[in-house]
């Protein structure tokens, strides 16, 4: 058996108090850029042929803060405190991304108990791969010699990642933490957050960077060509405080008032879920993503854009309207849901309940209003609340009866596939959430969604659905953040982060 390889590590920074949450993310800044430069670095020199006689391996900053009383805090308060004594502790990644973030987390922290935070080097490694903003083989500068990698393979010489420690425990409730171990400050550790990172790009064909703190999840391409067109001409025009337009491939066009240039080239083909941002200084912009159909989507895009902490997420789509008092092109407003289509069943029990979140519900209600017109009684030609059922099987109306009987229990009044996913992932990570669908189809009542008709149907409503949307967005956006993150999203326990 060969000889394990020493370490080879960079000189290990001290971890250090610090009162002001600025310096506090400055330092984490400086040891996550040293060590991801230093593994970067290390990595082109292997896979351009240079022998490595040592392991290498670097580690992501942590920050840590410890209290040791019980005394009570704001009770408003839904995040920026620890909910018992004690050490409380996260891994870090990419402070440049989460500045704003980390900054107001940190000072919270700082300010609602009076102690300071540590700021270290933790011992969870950095993989090999996540060094990279982007794919490895696209930021390496590699000479093209890779005999050094065909005698010492990357797992023997590099931290890779190990999907079996990137799992959601802490959001899910079911982490089990050896006896005097810190609790968790954050709801994703540092490696968990690169690989959501990473998966984001792939799936949506633009980086992090570009994503902004509210987010509408849709399923039709109709309202993908809508609110493209809609941020061009904002842009286009120069209406202020928008900075630009972001569309796949990472293609910028700027504000005129900015200069109006337009950098980068589209994909030749489009991503799976591909992803448009209305950018605002500060992340307070709109990203609107177009999941496709079906739970398995819903499920997979949300348990990446949760990392970036978004302030909200809205459902904007199409249902099946099951009452029969219910027209097309009528609105449904989602007090509930039923959740049929089982991709979270694991994650979240069904015996959870997915509660309504005001702040999200009073904002929908008003935009409704705002923009047909219609307020009080008169709101209830147009727009009905209730319980919305998700389904993972699209022909469901020829499926089995019992599944319309079960409709019928629950009082749903809409169907869809994606909602129920979206919402259940919103209460898993913390995240406001809303589903506000537009009814299509009919099909309990003879009313069967045809090619000619839905085109049609489409071209009348996604206008204004998504008008909609987008100004209720606006509202929230004007609320207090420790307003909108409901404390129905925290738990008994909860980490102390947003």
């Amino acid at each position: 058996m060969p000889a394990a390889l020493s370490v080879r590590t960079p000189r290990r920074i001290a971890t250090e108090p610090f009162t002001d949450a600025g310096a506090a993310v400055a330092r984490l800044e400086e040891i996550y850029e040293r060590n991801a430069h230093f593994l970067r670095d290390c990595f082109e020199a292997y896979a351009n042929g240079e022998p490595l006689t040592t392991r290498v391996r670097a580690t992501y900053p942590f920050v840590r803060v410890t209290t040791s009383t019980h005394a009570r805090l704001d009770s408003r308060l839904s995040y920026g405190f620890i909910a018992r004594p004690g050490a409380h502790e996260t891994t870090v990644t990419r402070p440049d991304l989460f500045r704003g973030y980390l900054t107001e987390q940190i000072r919270l922290l700082i300010e609602n108990h009076s102690v300071p935070v540590e700021i270290g080097e933790s011992s969870e490694p950095i993989p090999v791969h996540f060094s990279y903003r982007r794919d490895v083989n696209i930021g390496a500068v590699l000479s093209g010699g890779a005999k050094s990698m065909l005698d010492q393979p990357l797992r023997d010489v590099f931290d890779t990642p190990d999907l079996a420690a990137m799992d959601d425990a802490i959001a899910n409730g079911t982490l089990q933490l050896p006896p005097g171990s810190p609790e968790p400050l954050a709801l994703f550790r540092a490696a968990r957050i690169d690989y959501s990172l990473h998966r984001l790009y792939h799936y949506t064909g633009t980086d992090p960077e570009h994503f902004q703190n509210f987010v509408i999840f849709t399923n039709y391409q109709f309202y993908v060509d809508a609110f493209a067109r809609l941020c061009q001409e904002r842009v286009g025009s120069g209406q202020p405080g928008f900075e630009a337009f972001v569309a796949p491939g990472n293609v910028v066009m700027r504000n005129a008032r900015l200069g109006g240039a337009k950098v980068g080239v589209g994909p030749e083909r489009m991503p799976q879920m591909p992803a448009y941002h209305l950018v605002e200084p500060g992340y307070r912009g709109i990203t609107l993503i177009n999941i496709g159909t079906g739970p398995s989507n819903a499920r997979t895009i949300t348990d990446h854009v949760a990392v970036l902490r978004p302030h909200a997420w809205l459902m904007l789509g199409h249902c099946a309207g099951l009452s029969d008092t219910q027209k097309l092109g009528d609105y449904v407003l989602a007090h509930g849901y039923v959740r049929e289509d089982h991709v979270l069943d694991q994650e979240l029990p069904l015996w959870a309940p997915i509660p309504a979140l005001a702040e999200m519900q009073v904002a929908l209600e008003q935009a409704v209003s705002e923009i047909t017109g219609l307020g009080g009684f008169e709101l209830k030609r147009v727009m009905r609340t209730g319980t919305i059922a998700s389904v993972d099987n699209r022909n469901w109306e020829i499926g089995d009866p019992a599944i319309i009987r079960r409709l019928s229990q629950s009082r749903a009044i809409a169907l869809d596939m994606e909602s129920a996913a979206i919402a259940a992932n919103g209460f898993r990570f913390r995240v406001p959430y809303g589903t506000l669908l537009c009814v299509s189809d009919k099909p309990l009542h003879g009313e069967i969604k045809l090619a000619g008709m839905a085109d049609e149907f489409y071209r009348q409503r996604v206008g204004q659905h998504l008008e909609i949307g987008l100004t209720a967005l606006e509202k929230l956006k004007s609320q207090e953040w420790e307003r909108l993150h409901s404390r129905k999203l925290r738990s008994f326990a909860e980490v102390a982060f947003q």
